[in-house]
């Protein structure tokens, strides 16, 4: 098929969104297909296949937020989103923001079968002007979408069931909705990794993703100053984000000070392989790419409990489950870890064989079939 993917936020692979995207048109055009790409990746201008629209401009003020947080938005041109559209038989967007709604428009005019992907949550909007635990403002947040948005597309990419149930539920519809986790890809596996010298006579504790308030990584800084062994604890916080500077000062007051970087993808599998534990303290996680990579690479995997995050339900025992924001619930979750090495080794088993339920492989497959069923399925009713 000829298929259109649409991007709204696309750049560096250093968010789940943008892997997720990159993942599935590298997968489509394996495959065979004629893949297009509308985005507004400054990058990519004059690259094949690339349909690249302006940035939005938001002022000074928004765009440095913007930045800081690692996005850029779109700004569609309609000339540009209806070339990129021309003969395709099928279009999926991977957000509902501007960009996907005119490709949506558009497709519909011209009756190209749609689908999107439901890469968001509402608390990702409400924690930044820290409305998050208001009900009726996320409540809106998800109307405002559907009724904009996914109201009209042929089918929508749910990566988790969580997710589609806490849509579905605060929209009071059924959705033609398809469960198809972003999936891990194969080199994420466990494999020798030697741990550097310096963390040689240490726990090292590893936790991925964007700093940010609803990443709760806060709790983590915190639960270290509880622990018996904080004098033995490294912890390594991968990822960038706006709460850094607020991190940096908390983690002043930890014994050993821990590592806050962004590492690239062939460096974050040997942290992922040398660590010795893994948690994702998460209160708002849609799905949760970096944590099923550290199940892929057989780490023992600590969850928080919040009703908010899908990774709750990754946890194979309840031993590696705390309770969502408090840092001595968490001390103690690690702390038993450390104290009982043979016992995490076979939780660390139990994970590694829960894994082969997320191979990239087979969720891209999946993928793809929803395409060939939407389109088929527009064809007959049109």
């Amino acid at each position: 098929m000829r298929i259109t993917v649409v991007s709204d936020v696309l750049g560096e692979e250093n968010n789940g969104t943008t892997i997720a995207a990159y993942n599935l048109i590298r997968f489509l055009k394996k495959r065979g297909h004629d893949v297009r790409v509308l985005c507004s990746d400054q990058t990519k201008k004059g690259e094949e296949g690339f349909f690249v629209v302006p940035n939005l401009n938001l002022g000074r003020p928004l765009n440095n937020y913007l930045k800081k947080v690692g996005v850029a938005l779109s700004k569609p041109q309609r000339e540009i989103v209806e070339a990129s559209l021309d003969g395709v038989e099928h279009v999926h967007s991977i957000l509902p923001f501007a960009l996907g709604k005119m490709a949506l428009e558009i497709a519909r005019e011209k009756g190209i079968s749609f689908t999107a992907g439901f890469h968001m949550q509402a608390e990702n909007f409400t924690s930044h002007v820290k409305l998050n635990k208001l009900r009726a403002a996320n409540q809106m947040v998800y109307k405002y979408v559907y009724n904009g948005f996914y109201k009209y597309v042929d089918g929508i990419h749910y990566p988790t069931q969580f997710i589609r149930d806490t849509f579905e539920e605060e929209i009071k519809e059924r959705t033609n909705g398809y469960v198809i986790s972003n999936g891990v890809h194969a080199y994420v596996k466990r494999r020798e990794s030697v741990k550097p010298t310096e963390y040689q006579d240490k726990t090292v504790i590893l936790s991925v993703g964007r700093y940010s308030r609803e990443k709760s990584q806060d709790t983590l800084l915190k639960a270290v100053l509880y622990s018996k062994y904080k004098d033995k604890i490294q912890i390594i916080l991968a990822g960038q984000g706006q709460k850094e500077k607020a991190y940096k000062k908390l983690a002043k007051k930890l014994p050993v000070p821990p590592v806050m970087k962004f590492f690239d993808r062939e460096e974050m599998i040997d942290v992922l392989n040398y660590a010795d534990i893994y948690a994702h303290p998460a209160e708002v996680e849609l799905e949760g790419i970096a944590c099923l990579e550290a199940i892929a690479c057989g780490k023992l995997v600590v969850v928080s409990d919040s009703k908010l995050s899908a990774t709750r339900n990754f946890a194979v025992d309840k031993r590696c489950v705390f309770e969502n924001r408090n840092p001595e619930a968490l001390a103690k979750v690690l702390d038993y870890w450390i104290e009982n090495p043979e016992e995490r080794a076979a939780i660390e088993q139990k994970y590694l064989d829960e894994s082969v339920t997320f191979d990239q492989e087979e969720c891209m497959k999946r993928m793809e079939e929803m395409m060939f069923e939407v389109v088929r399925a527009k064809k007959e009713n049109s």
